[in-house]
C-alpha cells in the first residue's frame, strides 16, 4: 500500500480500517454465494451437485483461513500503530484472484462443454467483486494490479479448458467462445483501470477529510493554548488599583484577540510613592503578549530597586533592547504620584498623545512623548520627567491608540478630538466611569465594526 498523507498515523489507521472493511464485505459476498449454491444443491440434489458443493466449501474454507490471517495482521498493525508492507498486499491480491480461477477451472459442471465453462461459471462474477472492493484499499496502483491479476488468472483458468490465443485468432465468428473469453479478459483490465480512478478519488477525499480533521485539532489545540495564555495574561493585570490619598485611579484593558500587546500595572516604590504604567507592544496576539509580559517583569524589577525615574526607564529600555529583534518596540508611559503633594511625575517613552485635562481652564493639553519607544536602541535618549501640578478635578488620561484609531463603517477614525469630548462630558464622574463612558462612545461611533487593536486606558483624577 502506498505511503500517503505524509505517513500520518491517522491515514495509516484509515487504510487498515478500510482494508478490514473490504475483507468483511468479501466474506459476506462469498457467504451469500455459498448460501445460494446450498439452496440449489438441496433443491436439485444429486451426486454431482453434492460433490461440487463440497469442493466449493473446501475452497471457501481455505480462502477464509487466509483472509483471517490477513485480518490478524491488520489487527496487530493497528495495535502497533504501524502499516502493512507492500509485498504483503501484492501477495494477498494474487491469492484472492486465484479463488475464482480455481473455481472456474476445477469446480465447473462436467456437462458443460469445456470452451464454455470460463464463460458461464458464476465464479467469474467474483472477479468484479474483488476489483470493486479493491477501491477500499485507497490505492489506484492496487486496483490496477487487481485488474491485471484477475485477467491473468482468468486466462489461465480458460487455458485449462482449452482456450488459446492462436485458436481465438483462427475462429472467424465474433460469437465464438474463445473470442468471448478474450472480451471478458479485456473487461477485467478495464474494470481495474476504472476502479483505480475511483480509488484515486476516494483517496483524495479521505486525505482532504483527514487534513481537515487534523487542522481542526490543531486549531482547537491552538485555541486552548491561547485561552491559557489569555488567562495568564489577564492574571498579570492588577486585581485592584492603588489607593492614593487625594487621587482617584482607574485602569481597564480589552485585547483585540485572545491575547494582546497592551498592559497596565502599578507598584509601590521604595520611598512609598506609587508608579502607574501603561505599555503598548507593536502588534497584537501571542507574540506581543509575551513581550508585554517581559516588559512588565523588567519594569517591576527596575522600579522596585531604583528611585531615579529617568534612570529606571533607561535600564528598562536597555533590557528590552537586548531581547527584541528588529521591528519590535514598546511604547511605555509611567506616572509617579504620592499622597504628600498633588504633583504627578510623568515620563513617556514613545507613547503619545498623552491627554491632560485642566478643570479650571476647561482645557486639554495633548502632550507628546519625552523620548523614543523602548527597544529602538540600547541607549534611551529622553527628556527628563515632566512635573504636573494637579488641582482638584484635573485629569490625566493615558490611552493606547486602539481607542482613537478605531474606524467606523465610513473608515473614519474615532480620533483624539472625540476622545477629549468624551472625557470632558464625563469629567465629573469617577475615573472608572470615565473609562467606561469612553468605551461606550467608541462602540457607538464604530457602528458595529470589529475591534482591530487592543484597548487599554488609565485615568488619574485629582479629587
Amino acid at each position: 500500500m502506498s505511503q500517503l498523507h505524509g505517513e500520518s498515523l491517522a491515514f495509516r489507521l484509515a487504510l487498515l480500517k478500510s482494508e478490514r472493511l473490504r475483507i468483511f464485505i468479501l466474506f459476506i459476498a462469498v457467504g451469500v454465494g455459498l448460501f445460494l449454491r446450498l439452496i440449489r444443491t438441496l433443491i436439485a440434489w444429486n451426486d454431482e451437485n453434492a460433490r461440487t458443493f463440497f469442493w466449493l466449501i473446501l475452497a471457501a474454507t481455505i480462502f477464509a483461513g487466509l483472509e483471517l490471517l490477513v485480518l490478524r495482521a491488520i489487527r496487530l498493525a493497528m495495535k502497533a500503530r504501524g502499516q502493512m508492507s507492500q509485498p504483503f498486499w501484492m501477495a494477498n491480491i494474487l491469492v484472492e484472484t486465484l479463488l475464482p480461477a480455481v473455481l472456474i477451472a476445477f469446480v465447473s459442471s462436467p456437462i458443460i462443454p469445456p470452451e464454455y465453462r470460463p464463460l458461464i461459471s458464476p465464479a467469474f462474477l467474483l472477479y468484479f467483486v474483488l476489483i470493486t472492493l479493491s477501491t477500499l484499499r485507497l490505492n489506484p496502483a492496487v486496483s490496477i494490479l487487481c485488474g491485471f491479476a484477475s485477467t491473468v488468472t482468468y486466462i489461465l483458468a480458460a487455458m485449462y479448458h482449452g482456450w488459446s490465443l492462436r485458436l481465438t485468432l483462427a475462429r472467424a465468428s465474433l460469437f465464438a467462445p474463445e473470442k468471448t473469453v478474450t472480451t471478458y479478459a479485456v473487461f477485467l483490465i478495464l474494470s481495474g483501470l476504472a476502479a483505480a480512478l475511483v480509488a484515486r478519488e476516494i483517496r483524495s477525499q479521505v486525505e482532504a477529510a483527514l487534513r481537515e480533521a487534523e487542522t481542526r485539532r490543531e486549531v482547537e489545540h491552538l485555541q486552548h493554548d491561547l485561552d491559557v495564555a489569555r488567562s495568564i495574561q489577564q492574571s498579570l493585570l492588577p486585581k485592584s488599583m492603588p489607593q492614593v490619598a487625594g487621587f482617584d485611579i482607574a485602569a481597564w484593558n480589552k485585547p483585540a484577540d485572545q491575547t494582546g500587546g497592551d498592559y497596565y500595572d502599578w507598584q509601590a516604590l521604595p520611598d512609598g510613592r506609587i508608579v502607574v504604567a501603561l505599555a503598548d507592544v507593536t502588534g497584537h496576539g501571542i507574540g506581543p503578549a509575551l513581550l508585554a509580559a517581559v516588559c512588565r517583569a523588567y519594569s517591576r524589577a527596575t522600579f522596585g530597586q531604583h528611585q531615579d525615574f529617568l534612570k529606571s526607564m533607561e535600564r528598562i529600555n536597555s533590557a528590552i533592547a537586548g531581547d527584541v529583534g528588529a521591528g519590535r518596540f514598546v511604547t511605555f508611559v509611567a506616572a509617579i504620584l504620592g499622597s504628600r503633594n498633588a504633583q504627578v511625575e510623568l515620563l513617556s517613552a514613545g507613547h503619545a498623545p498623552l491627554f491632560l485635562y485642566w478643570l479650571r481652564q476647561d482645557r486639554f493639553d495633548k502632550m507628546e512623548a519625552h523620548g523614543p519607544p523602548l527597544g529602538i536602541c540600547a541607549e534611551l535618549l529622553s527628556d527628563p520627567p515632566q512635573i504636573l501640578p494637579f488641582e482638584s478635578g484635573d485629569l490625566l488620561v493615558l490611552a493606547t491608540d486602539g481607542f482613537f484609531e478605531w474606524e467606523n463603517v465610513a473608515e473614519e477614525q474615532f480620533g483624539s478630538e472625540r476622545l477629549e469630548n468624551s472625557v470632558r462630558t464625563n469629567r465629573d464622574q469617577s475615573a472608572a466611569a470615565i473609562i467606561s463612558s469612553l468605551y461606550e462612545d467608541v462602540l457607538h461611533f464604530a457602528g458595529g465594526t470589529s475591534q482591530k487593536d487592543d484597548l487599554t486606558a488609565i485615568v488619574i483624577k485629582r479629587l
